[in-house]
């Protein structure tokens, strides 16, 4: 479904809503008052309809929904405030947005539910204007800041630059904070807009120049939670690591196969093992083990909601938070080496020639042989240390696994590499040297049989050849089910991107107002050690759909797969753990899932992935900011990454970070040609466009702000 269906779609949703201002509607009932028929739109309409509630457009009561028709010019919505001070706010009772200044936001704060008055659209605004009436619902209650100790009194600075105000608290709520500390702080009282929000300390997260402590109040500002509740550590506690021979008689044993793990470094959660065998028929044997967390987390139990809550756990640039507590992640699920583990398998033949031709899917109990780090594999696959015992399994999974990847290309997936950094930081966790994170044949190996898997596992729920077999499931349609789904770029999005490219030339062909993912996985491989290739990765990067979660399918264009899901992280991710869940009880022949329920789990589950890779990114950000405060006014060569009316983007080669040279720092009047994306100055002629290489000087580093500031040099 493209993005202009799926607005459409929204639109007819809510306008089916507002003719019924007072009945609430199931959501087969408003499918039927839609039209929709065939199963396949229906899931994808579920899914639409999910985000709508999560957006709070429709309102869910129970299993039915309803809206109530707007005929004032009052709305309900959520503010998104800006760090310059105006934000905007979505309507819930229709889908629109309004634009708000500071001064009309009253005494809400940044994520509050608010009752806002709309002003007349004046022909020059994009966007209506709205003040606030009233907050309805107080959603903004908890900030984490730097603690400022005056007199008799202190003020709390919010780390989340959307929130506008700083926090006033009185000596009696300090709780033991003192001055230049990072703190959790309540929102207990926020009355007049020209007075600062009240509240107590409620956790002293420690001293702001700590470089662990920046980190995790980072974190924390940005909703991701630390610490699990004392009931799910409970039950964690009470879960034995000792596997019953009961449960081990009732399995397939595969104790004596050559599994092994590989991994970084310094992981600890292994979700996934593997082990490949050539049978006496030439064909493969591939063993894809999965962590089977779902046998030891139960459905509505605290250590479930918990994990439902998280979504995923968060890879910050120095530590690990998981989705789990530690003893699920780290001890009892992990497929640890020399120990037996239970699991969830899936054992696949395929040829020579990358062809899958028969797999099962079976609980199991395995005993991996080897932990291995990347880097080992690698020695491996190189031909290293050759008297290893795994070494022979590692070097045959690796001579499959390229004509899996090069079967994938030639399918029409896009590579877009990596642009990935590591931050190596001390045991304080001061940042010491930035590298790029290189990609090694070990980790596409890993990679190109947990694709095989997740694949698979889709496949093996929505492919029409397997239908008949969900008669024992009490439907003739595909099963309810969680996929990982990539929509085809947006039209407008990509014919930018088109005639971006044309600027370097290149060109990307368009069918129908898009580009086929081959074409576009073509541009990538044709850019490749060419000065731009940088600039055009980022740019397709940016032109691309989000990946997600959905009950209903549409396939994955990155991938290029019609079926595609996640089965291969349950101890990391959630919506893997759901598909345990669903493959196991559909095995049993039970009945269809409810369509309602997933749609939401997978739109929550969503949300949060984008939440835990954007507290990801700015943690590295934070570190890559530290690490040049060390070289202000020094100069490096740089590659120019983007260019705005405003300034030009440099990546400095060696320090492998961004930093931005502003246009009133500039030695001419500079315009902005957006034809062809270059800042050009009016009288000495210089011109900067991506691509360009550059010589820069580090001005300044805010670790507050997470920016850097450069100048150009002759």
């Amino acid at each position: 479904m493209t993005k202009t269906q799926v607005d459409s779609l929204r639109q007819d949703i809510l306008a089916f809503l507002q003719e019924h201002p007072n009945d609430a509607h199931r959501s087969h009932e408003i499918a039927e008052a839609l039209e929709i028929e065939d199963n396949e739109t229906y899931l994808q309409f579920c899914d639409v309809l999910a985000e709508m509630t999560a957006q709070q457009l429709v309102k869910r009561d129970g299993r039915k929904y309803k809206t109530k028709a707007s005929t004032t010019r009052r709305h309900t919505g959520v503010l998104q405030c800006h760090e310059n001070g105006f934000g905007f706010v979505q309507a819930t009772d229709q889908d629109e947005e309004f634009f708000i200044r500071e001064a009309n936001m009253g005494e809400a704060l940044h994520g509050d539910l608010v009752r806002v008055a709309v002003a007349a659209r004046a022909p020059e605004d994009k966007k209506r204007e709205c003040e606030v009436l009233e907050v309805v619902e107080r959603r903004c209650t908890k900030v984490v800041g730097t603690f400022r100790h005056r007199s008799d009194f202190a003020f709390v600075e919010p780390d989340d630059q959307r929130i506008l105000q700083d926090i006033y608290v009185t000596p009696e709520a300090f709780s033991g904070a003192k001055d230049g500390e990072k703190v959790m702080v309540s929102i207990d009282r926020f009355d007049d807009r020209k007075a600062s929000p009240e509240g107590r300390v409620l956790q002293v997260i420690g001293p702001s120049d700590d470089p662990n402590v920046r980190v995790l109040s980072l974190a924390m500002s940005m909703d991701v939670k630390a610490d699990f509740p004392d009931e799910v550590e409970a039950e964690a506690k009470d879960i034995s690591v000792a596997i019953p021979e009961d449960e081990i008689e009732r399995r397939r044993d595969l104790r004596d196969k050559p599994i092994f793990t590989i991994d970084p470094v310094d992981a600890k959660d292994f979700d996934d093992a593997l082990h490949v065998e050539k049978l006496d028929n030439g064909h493969y044997e591939v063993g894809v083990h999965i962590a089977d967390v779902s046998h030891y987390v139960e459905p509505d139990s605290a250590i479930d909601a918990e994990a439902l809550e998280r979504g995923t756990s968060v890879y910050l640039v120095d530590r690990t938070i998981p989705m789990l507590p530690e003893k699920l992640s780290n001890k009892v699920c992990s497929l640890r080496p020399h120990e037996d583990k239970l699991a969830f398998s899936i054992l696949m033949e395929v040829t020579p020639q990358g062809t899958l031709v028969d797999y099962e899917i079976c609980e199991t109990v395995i005993h991996s042989q080897e932990r291995l780090t990347y880097d080992r594999a690698q020695d491996y696959i190189e031909g290293g240390y050759p008297e290893d015992k795994m070494a022979a399994d590692v070097v045959q999974a690796n001579r499959l696994a390229k004509t899996l990847t090069q079967r994938r290309m030639q399918d029409g997936a896009i590579d877009f590499g990596s642009d990935e950094v590591n931050v190596i930081l001390d045991e304080d966790g001061t940042p010491t040297n930035i590298v790029r994170k290189e990609r090694l044949r070990a980790n596409r190996l890993v990679e190109e049989f947990m694709l095989l898997a997740n694949r698979t596992v889709a496949k093996h729920i929505a492919a029409p050849e397997h239908v008949a077999r969900h008669r024992t499931n009490g439907t003739d349609e595909p099963l309810p089910f969680v996929y990982r789904v990539h929509d085809s770029p947006d039209s407008e999005e990509i014919q930018q991107l088109a005639e971006y490219v044309r600027v370097f030339d290149h060109e990307l062909p368009l069918t129908d107002g898009n580009a086929r993912s081959s074409d576009l996985g073509a541009l990538i491989d044709e850019v490749q050690g060419e000065p731009e290739e940088q600039v055009i990765v980022r740019a397709a990067l940016r032109a691309m759909s989000k990946a997600e979660y959905a009950v209903g399918n549409i396939g994955h264009y990155g991938l290029g797969f019609d079926y595609y899901s996640h089965f291969t992280s349950p101890i990391r991710r959630y919506p893997d753990l759901m598909v345990h869940r669903l493959l196991k009880r559909y095995a049993k022949g039970g009945a269809p899932a409810d369509v309602e329920d997933l749609a939401a789990r997978c739109e929550h589950c969503s949300e949060q992935e984008r939440n835990a890779e954007q507290a990801e990114r700015e943690s590295v950000k934070l570190k890559q900011v530290e690490y040049v405060k060390n070289h202000v006014g020094e100069t490096f060569d740089g590659v120019v990454s983007g260019v705005t009316k405003f300034g030009v983007f440099v990546e400095i080669t060696d320090l492998l970070v961004e930093g931005l040279v502003h246009v009133r720092e500039m030695d001419d009047y500079y315009v902005y040609d957006e034809s062809t994306y270059t800042l050009r100055g009016e009288n000495n002629g210089t011109s900067y466009r991506p691509g360009d290489s550059v010589r820069v000087e580090v001005a300044s580093a805010s670790v507050e702000d997470r920016e850097i500031d450069l100048l150009f040099v002759d």
